[in-house]
């Protein structure tokens, strides 16, 4: 499956009490940078399928939770695992660099 979309409603229930470590891109649908990484996540939700849940968070249309993790700047990458962040990327980055952050977070 491709990403999903969290959202102020749903993030408590699909990323913080996720047994599955989740991969959240605050982004907004303005960011240049945000288009350009875009595929690049679709591409990491479908290659970690079943291992790491990916989703997207609208910046603007969820500003609770862009706030609750002191987003500032986007595209930012947040990793979570039992509930808590533990990897944050901010900007845009190649491939390689998400799926090595990725690696770390999943233990291989």
């Amino acid at each position: 499956m491709a990403d999903k979309n969290f959202t102020d409603q749903n993030f408590q229930d699909e990323v913080i009490k996720s047994d599955t470590p989740a991969l959240v891109d605050f982004w907004a649908p303005w960011c240049a940078p945000c288009r350009i990484v875009s595929p690049i996540i679709e591409e990491l939700a479908k290659e970690y399928e079943g291992k790491l849940k990916v989703g997207k968070v609208n910046v603007d249309e969820n500003p609770n939770s862009a706030s609750r993790f002191g987003i500032m700047s986007i595209p930012s990458i947040l990793i979570f695992r039992n509930g808590e962040p533990v990897k944050t990327m901010i900007g845009a980055q190649s491939k390689e660099n998400y799926k090595k952050t990725i690696q770390e977070v999943l233990g291989g």
